[in-house]
């Protein structure tokens, strides 16, 4: 590893440094992925992470020992070594230490050894996987800081602008004691604060803002491109394309959350477009909602839920041959008009006000599925997005036109140096090393989990479903304990809102809506009392605070009132509770009526409906109906890495098609 990351002339200049070598044959491939796999899997036995964490402990205690100016001169040194060795081991060890001396000086806060070992593994180039609240942002700073040290720049990727703020301005105070730079990346930033927040040794920025800028930095290197023609450029005192550019380059990755950003969000490219006039759209589109309105389900067209799509049938698409054979102009198009109603049906029927979308100063936003928030500045493809906006009633936005695309896949795979850490990767470990090249390596927890598990309560209907949970709320804040509400959707956040107010129950809502008010609502999660109904947003990254006696009553409850279509984001919501060896409870209140089981469930469903609607169900149905919803699930997930596996086909497919024209991505 000292070897890729010894500072070099390339790296101080200003050459773009990133990894983006044509994939090797299929042999050199196989030989190279088995021999990398078994290098880091023995870099991740517990044996030798335990010998690194006794090293470290042994530097500590000869740091602890001076003073800050002595201290100073300490890192001078390692700093020197890191320049000359790398990151071998002795000298991490070394630097670990002093990075954990002036953690517990500056933050107050001191490593455990867990995050020692944790940290050990993303310098090495591994997944940590680390229970949830075992302060994986503590960890990051050991890596971070020891590759800042050696003059590498370091980007440490997180899932939202909440958790970007938030972890910058925690290490801050640690970062300037080692006399690094600290930059964070936001939405909303101007050019030139980007391109200062990059220049810092460290940056903290989303998954989305920094693959956006990516891409425009691919546009305005354009291609080719190669290190000889920055030099040549600095040589002819033209530095004009080196100063528009926004990062520099891909040197070290850290991703937090890394199942979500690499694997959960993989399923769809990242594209830069540029917006064309209107014109004649707006009739168009509403052309196209009222054809669509004339078809019937099951005889014209068939909703495809899992692949969210549309088909016409042989009947839907002579009919529609018939509707807009009066209309003219792109109606003549057979494959256009064809697809027009397809998307116009999608519309109409996939995708959902309050689920999928919000409208906001009368426009479109869409939201995230994953984490609940709002990607104010993201579009949906071939015309949907305005066929949504004319659905609405909102004004039309010009279509896109694609100017720069990437995939996370691909622009992961490029960084020299990747890694990451997150609770939940052991489901997914396999396609991690697959698509990344990353081991998944387990840390054992600082204290052991007393988190618990109730039984999971299934019911025949989502209205028998949301009584269930107002009860078991009402039971649970009785006691006095601060309850968590997890819901998938915008819309069923503000349905059990309505329902908790309509009984006098005090609480607060945390969803797309109330974004800016996030920091304040986890910060008083904790509380005893306290009640907070949220969506995806309070299901990764989050902290919550356990008030004062709140332990002593058995600590944070957490209720899903659906299964996600990733287990893994089941487990983050139950994560929020039983953090750090407190005591913490979590449970699952479910219907068959939930959308998990509408579109991945098997037939087997209806009559267990019909049975736990009557009341005649025997405990083996009920047993039953709990495994149908993990088989559902289940089937989600595959179909979800199924898309990500045609995403990747896809980037094979474009990258041969642009080395053939040798036009940009």
């Amino acid at each position: 590893m000292s070897e890729v990351f010894a500072p070099s002339p390339g790296l101080v200049l200003g050459h773009y440094p990133q990894r983006e070598d044509p994939p090797p044959g299929w042999v050199a491939q196989a030989v190279h992925g088995t021999v990398g796999k078994i290098r880091q899997r023995l870099r991740g036995r517990r044996s030798n992470l335990d010998r690194f964490a006794a090293r470290v402990n042994l530097a500590e205690a000869e740091f602890a020992a001076l003073s800050d100016s002595e201290l100073q001169a300490k890192l001078s040194s390692i700093r020197h070594r890191l320049a000359c060795h790398g990151f071998r081991e002795d000298v991490a060890a070394c630097s670990f230490a002093l990075i954990r001396e002036m953690a517990s000086r500056m933050l107050g806060m001191r490593h455990f050894d867990v995050q020692i070992m944790g940290g050990w593994l993303i310098l090495n180039g591994l997944v940590a996987e680390m229970e949830t609240g075992e302060g994986k942002t503590l960890t990051a700073t050991l890596p971070a800081c020891t590759a800042a040290l050696a003059r590498v720049p370091v980007h440490i990727v997180t899932v939202n602008d909440y958790l970007v703020r938030r972890d910058a301005e925690l290490m801050g105070p640690l970062y300037r004691a080692l006399g690094l730079t600290v930059g964070m990346v936001t939405e909303g930033l101007d050019t030139q604060a980007r391109q200062q927040a990059y220049a810092c040794d460290i940056t903290y920025c989303t998954n989305k803002q920094l693959v956006f800028d990516y891409l425009k930095d691919r546009l305005a290197l354009g291609r080719p491109y190669s290190r000889l023609q920055f030099q040549m450029e600095r040589l002819d005192g033209n530095p004009a394309r080196k100063n528009a550019l926004l990062l520099r380059g891909l040197c070290f990755a850290i991703v937090d959350e890394a199942d979500s950003v690499m694997i959960d969000e993989a399923r769809t490219p990242l594209i830069i477009s540029q917006e064309m006039p209107v014109l004649e759209e707006q009739r168009v589109y509403q052309q196209a909602l009222d054809l669509a309105k004339q078809l019937e389900p099951s005889q014209d067209f068939h909703i495809l839920e899992r692949s969210r799509s549309v088909e016409l049938t042989g009947s839907g698409k002579a009919k529609v041959v018939a509707l807009a054979a009066s209309l003219g102009g792109i109606w003549n198009g057979k494959h256009r008009r064809l697809e027009l109603v397809e998307q116009a049906l999608s519309a109409m029927y996939l995708y959902l006000h309050d689920r999928h979308y919000l409208i906001r100063e009368g426009k479109v936003q869409i939201v995230d599925e994953f984490t609940g928030r709002v990607m104010a500045d993201r579009s949906w493809e071939r015309g949907l997005h305005q066929l949504i906006e004319a659905k609405e009633g909102c004004a039309i936005t010009g279509t896109k036109k694609t100017l720069a695309r990437v995939s996370y896949q691909q622009f992961f795979r490029r960084y020299l140096l990747l890694a990451g850490m997150t609770g939940t990767a052991h489901e997914v470990a396999g396609e991690l090393w697959a698509v990344y090249g990353l081991n998944v390596v387990t840390v054992p927890t600082n204290r052991p989990v007393r988190r618990v598990a109730s039984s999971t309560q299934i019911f025949p209907s989502a209205r028998q479903k949301w009584d269930a949970v107002v009860a078991r709320i009402e039971h649970i804040h009785a006691q006095g304990r601060p309850v968590l509400v997890g819901t998938r959707s915008v819309a069923a956040s503000e349905h059990l809102s309505g329902l908790l107010g309509g009984k006098g129950i005090a609480h607060q809502v945390l969803n797309a809506r109330q974004d800016e008010h996030e920091a304040d609502i986890i910060a008083r999660a904790g509380e005893m009392g306290r009640i907070v109904v949220a969506t995806n947003m309070a299901g990764r990254g989050t902290d919550i605070k356990l008030g004062p006696l709140v332990r002593d009553l058995g600590g944070l409850h957490v209720i899903a009132t659906e299964m996600h279509e990733s287990g893994r984001i089941d487990r983050q919501l139950f994560g929020r509770c039983g953090r750090q060896g407190d005591p913490g409870s979590f449970e699952m209140i479910l219907s068959l009526e939930d959308e998990l089981v509408k579109v991945y469930g098997s037939a087997t469903v209806r009559v267990l409906v019909e049975q736990l609607g009557r009341g005649k169900a025997t405990p083996a149905a009920r047993r039953l109906a709990e495994n149908l919803m993990w088989s559902a699930q289940r089937a989600a997930e595959r179909s979800h890495s199924k898309m990500r596996r045609n995403m990747l086909k896809i980037d094979g497919q474009i990258r041969n098609a642009l080395a053939f024209s040798g036009t940009s991505e």
